[in-house]
């Protein structure tokens, strides 16, 4: 029996759509490449590292790529000079910066989604043999790094030497490296007792209490294990009065706002201790960038400030989005001290950066996409009512128990500065029974296909303005447009389409929005965000989406989109803004689909309500009217294209059956031209 998958039409473009019942959680997207795993997961710098992965949708792989120009690969070589499937030699150049750097293959299909590379300045190593157990426990030196996958229903083991009083510190990078494993941490005693042990995962700064050999424990919280449970175990040594090292992760979704332009890379104020009540209130004067810690379990911070009646801040805090997993609450109030006695009055309370547009409530496209933009921080104007002293409270809603320093945040108090942060994810689809799957969607485009990129706006103090939206610097062959984001709105789309004679290509694109700030033409990076992994049942596994730091476009090497949609006739279209216009569409298909028609809307600013038309599958030209009348779009130019969902019979290979496979169908983008109504 086929397989169903559902494919919906955008204009211009091909996305995800919805499944009915009978194919309720299989697959909604034509295949797209991913890279799952490379093994090791990184590499010492000025080396040479073997590396293996594993992938999916990959077929006639031909090189890697990587995000920092240090770090390059070539194939693999078998004893007759033949390339060893799905092995490269990747070389790490000696001034290549330790961090985490993006890798992703380059196929048939175009480019792949991403799995973070990591540099370090350690030498590196892998487990030859399983280390299961106290007995087989593997040799690890000091200042090194092991690269390893988690074996299920196992603990696996390290030795290494301390001398009395010698400090180490024990890292363990896992979800930070894109890893699915959550791990446990354990230092243990020569004969297996454990001496502490860390169950959040991350690091224990351990000192050797005599002289010795200790073992290191490592497992997965729920003793999971796989090629997906990969980590990265680091012992270094430290000096007693040395600082603990920033490791590096990967970022949350929500980090795309943060932090604001031209803050400085260090606070000026430090929170002093202790500061925990109103009488040890931290005096303060504002404007104010300050470092604290939730360190303390219940740890409220309190600060003091005087200010007028009138006077407008805006305030930001950021925790969460400094890669904690804090939850922070403010509270503002104005201090009226009488004698010994204190008149409090609240001025304001904040909780939360809300999401500028809907995610989806389950996780997985169901009633919005399956990424979030919002977060735990906080983001509000603070209104001056009265003269006088004000007192801020800051504390983390879910450190009432816990002790960990570690719970940094960052408070600033500003004047007014309008301004706005852009995140950006392929389009996924809000579907009628629930979609289930959460996948990454590289920008790998089928020749003659357009895709949508949904980008959503975080607009800080009061910034309203008209967003433009554009990508520069794309492959041959392929072209972008943007839908703005109006005045006031948080949301639009950009089309990125490959011509139907467009190379095998991959490029790497420079994504921008640019707007009017009081006057100054401002130009703003958008983030892309992907799944760390492809999620096929959310109902059991968590998605893990996070940002990327790079923006590659690729075009596929011999598959075509199934079908392309272009305006028949002209590139811009002009209107009156009192009349209709009918556009024909001509519709070239390149493969069977699954009934008649499709039921198509339209994208665009001023668009959106033009009501649903019929798409015919069986025809090769259609019509669709749009009546400026009653949409009311400004006047100027306005780039608009339909979509809808639909489903295709897909051949991946030749000797492979068709399968029926979903997709969002999306037009070439088509320009409109409203003019001003005629005067009568």
């Amino acid at each position: 029996m086929l397989q169903k998958t559902w494919l919906s039409l955008l204009a211009l473009a091909l996305v995800t759509a919805w499944l009915p019942d009978r194919v309720w959680g299989q697959k909604v997207c034509l295949p797209l490449p991913r890279l799952l795993t490379t093994l090791p997961m990184g590499g010492q710098a000025g080396t040479e590292v073997e590396i293996t992965v594993t992938t999916e949708n990959v077929t006639e792989p031909q090189q890697l790529h990587f995000s920092h120009p240090g770090i390059t690969s070539a194939a693999k070589l078998d004893a007759d000079g033949q390339p060893e499937p799905n092995r490269y030699v990747v070389s790490i150049a000696a001034d290549c910066p330790p961090g985490l750097y993006e890798c992703r293959v380059f196929s048939r299909l175009g480019i792949s989604s991403s799995r973070v590379f990591s540099v370090d300045r350690f030498p590196e190593f892998m487990p030859t043999s399983p280390n299961t157990s106290l007995e087989t426990a593997m040799e690890l030196p000091l200042d090194s790094i092991c690269n390893a996958v988690m074996t299920a229903r196992a603990v696996d083991h390290y030795r290494f030497r301390a001398e009395a009083g010698q400090r180490c510190l024990i890292h363990c990078s896992s979800r930070s490296i894109d890893s699915k494993l959550d791990a446990v941490l354990i230092v243990a005693d020569q004969q297996g007792r454990d001496l502490v042990v860390e169950r959040r995962g991350g690091a224990i700064d351990f000192v050797a209490p005599e002289d010795g050999e200790y073992v290191i424990k490592v497992h997965e919280l729920t003793f999971k294990g796989g090629a997906g449970y990969f980590y990265r175990l680091a012992l270094r040594s430290l000096a007693a009065d040395e600082s603990v090292p920033q490791f590096a992760s990967t970022r949350d979704v929500n980090a795309f706002s943060w932090p604001p332009v031209g803050l400085a890379e260090t606070a000026a104020v430090a929170e002093v201790e202790p500061n925990d009540s109103a009488g040890e209130s931290q005096s303060i004067s504002l404007p104010c960038d300050i470092a604290g810690s939730f360190a303390k379990a219940a740890d409220v911070d309190c600060y003091e400030f005087t200010a007028a009646a009138g006077d407008e801040w805006w305030i930001e805090v950021a925790s969460e989005r400094l890669g904690r997993p804090t939850n922070a609450s403010l509270i503002v109030q104005h201090v009226d001290r009488q004698g010994a006695e204190e008149r409090l009055t609240d001025v304001l309370e904040m909780s939360e950066i809300a999401s500028p547009i809907k995610p989806s409530s389950n996780a997985y496209a169901y009633d919005g996409p399956p990424y979030n933009g919002g977060s735990a921080d906080l983001l509000g104007k603070l209104q001056i009512v009265e003269d006088g002293l004000h007192r801020l409270q800051i504390s983390d809603l879910f450190g009432g128990t816990r002790e960990d320093p570690r719970n940094v945040y960052r408070l600033v108090i500003r004047k007014a500065a309008p301004d706005f942060a852009l995140v950006a994810w392929g389009l996924h689809m809000e579907l009628r029974n629930g979609d289930r799957n959460a996948l990454s969607k590289p920008i790998a485009i089928r020749r003659g296909g357009t895709i949508a990129l949904e980008v959503i706006a975080l607009r800080r103090d009061g910034f309203t303005g008209e967003i433009e939206l554009s990508i520069d610097d794309l492959p041959d062959g392929v072209t972008a447009q943007g839908l703005k984001i109006g005045t006031g709105q948080n949301r639009g789309i950009v089309l990125v389409t490959a011509h139907q004679d467009a190379p095998h290509t991959v490029g790497f694109a420079n994504f921008r929005g640019r707007a009017d700030v009081a006057g100054q033409a401002v130009a703003r990076p958008v983030q892309m965000a992907a799944m760390a992994w492809p999620v096929v049942d959310a109902w059991g596994e968590i998605p893990s989406p996070r940002l990327e730091s790079d923006v590659p476009v690729s075009v596929a090497d011999d598959e075509f989109a199934p079908i392309t949609i272009t305006a028949d006739g002209q590139s811009v279209w002009e209107v009156a803004s009192d009349q209709q216009i009918t556009i024909p569409l001509t519709h070239q298909l390149r493969a069977e689909f699954s009934g008649s028609i499709i039921s198509m809307r339209t994208f665009g600013h001023g668009f959106e309500a033009n009501p649903r038309f019929d798409l015919s599958l069986t025809e090769n030209r259609s019509s669709v009217t749009l009546d400026m009348a009653k949409l009311k779009p400004p006047v100027g130019d306005h780039v608009i294209a339909f979509y809808g969902p639909g489903v295709v019979k897909y051949q991946y290979a030749p000797d492979q059956a068709p399968q029926d496979t979903a997709e969002i169908v999306i037009s070439e983008p088509i320009t409109i031209r409203v003019q001003p109504a005629e005067s009568k």
